[in-house]
């Protein structure tokens, strides 16, 4: 979660929760099991990865209700976003280990372009939702000028090793932007595997093929 999203959702839900200044994303790690003491093992063995790296104060929930608040800002970013503004998502992936390099191509794409933008997805997957906020950008750059930003993005995921779609697939909305990712060789192998079991292109007319 990056700090506008945790921001949204926490005042969205009335949740409290201070960030210090120079923090500008959360991974909330949850782990499972029915032995609490090796889940404390555990939960040794995640702090020891972390404290390699640059991170800040490594927390811990004390208890099942701070556990709960967590992950209900987590689960209302998307609710929180609807409810203050018009959005665009896009869904993108990436390998892991450069989710923090494509959050960082976002928000200096949002700056040259004039955009803000509100991003959380799953670590484990590399999955990055995208909330382009409307805010106040007027009805042209709205609807013809994002465009550009959005190839942009797509374009920074594939240099990055990822996709333009992390979990939503391609459907009608990012049709357009196919191309990016996938080259004909690819398409046109797909369009044979889709006529075999779909000859008469009665399954999702219009989609992609």
């Amino acid at each position: 979660m990056e700090r506008e999203a945790i921001e949204w959702s926490s005042r969205y839900l009335n949740i409290p929760l201070s960030l210090p200044e120079d923090i500008r994303a959360h991974l909330l790690i949850e782990l499972d099991g029915q032995d609490l003491d090796q889940l404390y093992k555990e939960a040794e063995a995640v702090y020891g990865v972390l404290e390699n790296y640059d991170v800040d104060e490594i927390l811990l929930a004390d208890t099942a209700g701070q556990k709960d608040d967590l992950w209900r800002i987590r689960r209302n970013i998307g609710n929180a976003v609807r409810y203050n503004s018009v959005y665009k998502e896009e869904d993108t992936v990436v390998p892991r280990a450069e989710l923090a390099t494509l959050l960082q191509g976002v928000k200096e794409i949002g700056q040259r372009y004039g955009f803000n933008s509100v991003c959380y997805g799953h670590a484990g997957d590399g999955n990055l939702h995208v909330n382009i906020i409307r805010g106040d950008l007027d009805d042209e750059m709205w609807n013809h000028g994002l465009q550009e930003p959005i190839k942009e993005l797509f374009r920074l995921c594939v240099r990055l090793g990822g996709t333009i779609s992390g979990e939503h697939g391609i459907g009608l909305v990012q049709k357009p932007y196919i191309g990016i990712a996938l080259g004909e060789p690819q398409l046109n192998l797909m369009r044979g595997i889709k006529q075999v079991f779909d000859p008469r292109g009665i399954m999702n007319p219009g989609k992609i093929f």
